[in-house]
């Protein structure tokens, strides 16, 4: 297995699968807070709000990516102030990448579990709470469970998002071979380079089959849920 791949590309697979991993894990929470906000709570700038969420989404990546290296860069507002108090550095490193693919991710993420929370119906939820329980234990035993599915479509879709991320990220952390280089940016290193096309054909065919396996877990594993939501599944 370690032959079809050099060591350099490896590590590019790798680091892709790391920042991807990294920036559902902590976009998830987020974006299911954003989301049950926007459909349950009703408050000033929410409309704000919600085209702040989805600017990615319509944004040139490469722009975000600027918008991000002049904020978190060293000399920014935001990254001055990290690297002083906390020694923490984002630009021109891996954890940055991180930060660049959760961001464009973000928009489809929110909107997976926003689909979802519109289609639980309040009346269950009220229903809950006037037995005695709390927001938090409604949430938790009630929402949370009828949501999953949604929860599952959100992480797989900021998932693959994050591992085809290309513009915003080589902006903000350039592509630094075995530091800041993930997986399409290795693919667009190899098609500068004369004769690169059989690298590229290679790295191409993992991305396609490590999407292809996202998509095919999260649709087992949405099926599951459904199925132990609706009472099928014991």
């Amino acid at each position: 297995m370690s032959g079809l791949l050099s060591p350099e590309e490896w590590q590019a697979v790798a680091l892709s699968l790391r920042v991807a991993l990294w920036a559902t894990v902590i976009s998830l929470p987020l974006a299911t807070l954003v989301a049950f906000a926007l459909v349950r709570w009703r408050f000033p700038g929410r409309a704000l709000v919600n085209g702040l969420v989805h600017l990615p989404l319509v944004l040139p990546p490469v722009v975000t990516g600027y918008l991000l290296l002049m904020a978190f860069g060293r000399r920014g507002p935001i990254g001055a102030l990290l690297d002083e108090w906390f020694g923490v550095t984002l630009a021109f490193r891996w954890t940055g990448a991180v930060l660049a693919a959760g961001i464009m991710g973000f928009p489809l993420v929110v909107r997976a579990i926003r689909l979802a929370l519109e289609a639980v119906d309040p009346r269950l939820e009220d229903a809950a709470a006037t037995l005695g329980a709390g927001r938090v234990r409604v949430f938790a035993t009630v929402t949370l469970p009828l949501i999953a599915p949604g929860l599952l479509a959100g992480a797989v879709l900021g998932f693959a998002k994050a591992m085809g991320e290309f513009g915003a990220t080589i902006t903000f952390v350039s592509n630094i071979p075995g530091q800041t280089q993930t997986l399409p940016s290795a693919i667009y290193a190899f098609l500068q380079l004369p004769g690169g096309e059989a690298g590229a054909l290679r790295l191409v065919a993992i991305a396609v089959a490590v999407s292809m396996g996202a998509l095919i877990l999260s649709e087992w594993l949405s099926r599951r849920v459904a199925r132990r939501i609706g009472g099928l599944d014991a």
